[in-house]
């Protein structure tokens, strides 16, 4: 369990925002108004995070810093300034914060891009993480976790796997919903029959329905032949409808009939044909929205969603980051036979750093392709997404900002010490402390 996070701030309506936001992402939050306040709550517990104003009515934000790092030293520290200066962020790192968040907020994904960061950063360890292991041995072994939530998924999963229930998976593209699907069939008491996958965006309407429900001889111009469809098809198996959020109202109606009757007619027939299959649906939509701007069925939508299970994005669970990318390169260092392949350590944080937009599987193209280009030794410089000098922090970002010149900046101070820490630090006018964490986050180490 994540210890709470503090957020320290006078402004009521700033605080509240913090603290909506993070509750938002099951971060526990505790807050204070004050630097008294403050201490006296971090007199009696500790925290994973704080976040704290600049100015504060009895005193300076940096006070509470202070205060940490001679009794909690490891806690990182992010201010908050009001003053959207590049001088002024600089001068607060200087004095010991670890991070910097610029108020006004400009946008709830920049707090939490910022949280996530931190937290990942504290956490991570500087020594190459053991071969993950599936958290949950019952289910299959492309699924691992580490994160909190993506445990109790799994644990969902193991539960709905062997029942007749009918599974809506809900996601952005890359997030594993089809490897998902094939776990809950393979652990499912239809494993011995057929899984069958079916891609409701790929094809015109038309041909939907026929894939789908098949046709009849002569039904309509090229049906020289009857055509069974899918439903037909995975007679006693699984079949897994992805992208369902496509599907055109008329074959909503006809879907919907299916699923309540069990029963189907193939295009251009009369006849009733049982079915017997169980249904996986998937989408990166937000049904419930569409429901509510009728682009999609409430009937259908309530019919599907019988067990529904979200998936988060890679890039709010980076505990996950490190398993998924041990089990992508165990593969690739099978299939490419480099049996000696590793991920150093700087490669390891540029992967916590990059966003993932692509989810799952963005991670497993980059790790295949770092494993086609690295000898032994997986370097950020073999990262699909570095930049010509192996920056992937300025390469996501696409545009020359304060952290592409920090980065620039400690590194060069590092060159001009031979690599001395403390030498660098002292340059730059920071910690050594803070010193560490920028080489983690910029993949430096």
């Amino acid at each position: 369990m994540i210890n709470p996070i503090l957020v320290v701030d006078d402004d009521p309506g700033f605080r509240k925002l913090l603290e909506t936001i993070l509750a938002g992402e099951a971060y526990p939050v505790e807050t204070a108004a004050k630097v008294a306040d403050a201490r006296r709550l971090c007199g009696n517990q500790s925290f994973s995070l704080v976040i704290s104003d600049l100015k504060l009515p009895d005193g300076d934000g940096l006070d509470v810093q202070k205060w940490f790092s001679e009794h909690a030293p490891q806690t990182p520290f992010v201010l908050i300034t009001g003053f959207g200066t590049v001088s002024t962020a600089v001068d607060a790192m200087k004095r010991g914060a670890l991070d910097y968040l610029e108020k006004p907020l400009r946008s709830p994904d920049e707090l939490r891009r910022l949280v996530r960061r931190t937290l990942a950063l504290n956490t991570a360890s500087p020594e190459p993480a053991p071969p993950p292991t599936p958290e949950n041995p019952g289910m299959c072994g492309a699924m691992v976790a580490r994160d909190q939530r993506m445990i109790h998924i799994l644990g969902l999963l193991q539960r709905v796997a062997p029942t007749p229930a009918t599974v809506l998976l809900l996601g952005e593209s890359g997030v594993g919903k089809e490897v998902i699907a094939r776990c809950l069939h393979a652990h499912s008491r239809r494993a011995s029959k057929s899984f069958t996958a079916i891609n409701c965006a790929a094809l015109s309407p038309t041909l939907i329905e026929s894939e789908l429900f098949g046709h009849e001889r002569g039904s309509f111009t090229g049906a020289t032949d009857r055509h069974s469809g899918v439903f037909e098809r995975a007679g006693g198996g699984t079949l897994f409808l992805d992208e369902i959020g496509e599907l055109d109202a008329a074959l909503q109606s006809k879907l919907l009939r299916v699923l309540q009757e069990r029963v189907l007619e193939r295009v251009g027939g009369g006849q009733p044909i049982p079915v017997d299959v169980r249904i996986i649906a998937a989408t990166n939509q937000d049904l419930q929205r569409n429901v509510q701007q009728g682009r999609f069925r409430a009937d259908l939508y309530f019919r599907l969603s019988t067990f529904p299970i979200e998936i988060p994005p890679l890039r709010e669970r980076p505990a996950d980051i490190d398993a998924l990318a041990e089990l992508f390169l165990g593969r690739a260092a099978r299939h490419f036979e480099k049996p000696n392949l590793r991920l150093s350590d700087e490669a390891r944080y540029a992967l916590r750093a990059h966003p993932w937009p692509g989810n799952v599987r963005e991670l497993e193209n980059a790790i295949e392709r770092a494993a086609i280009l690295a000898d032994e030794s997986i370097l950020p410089e073999h990262l699909p997404f570095a930049g010509a000098n192996g920056d992937p922090l300025s390469a996501a970002a696409g545009t020359l900002n304060m952290r592409d010149l920090e980065r620039r900046a400690i590194k060069e101070a590092l060159q001009r010490h031979q690599g001395n820490r403390t030498h660098a630090a002292r340059e730059l006018g920071i910690s050594l402390r803070t010193l560490q964490y920028r080489l983690k986050e910029y993949g430096l180490a």
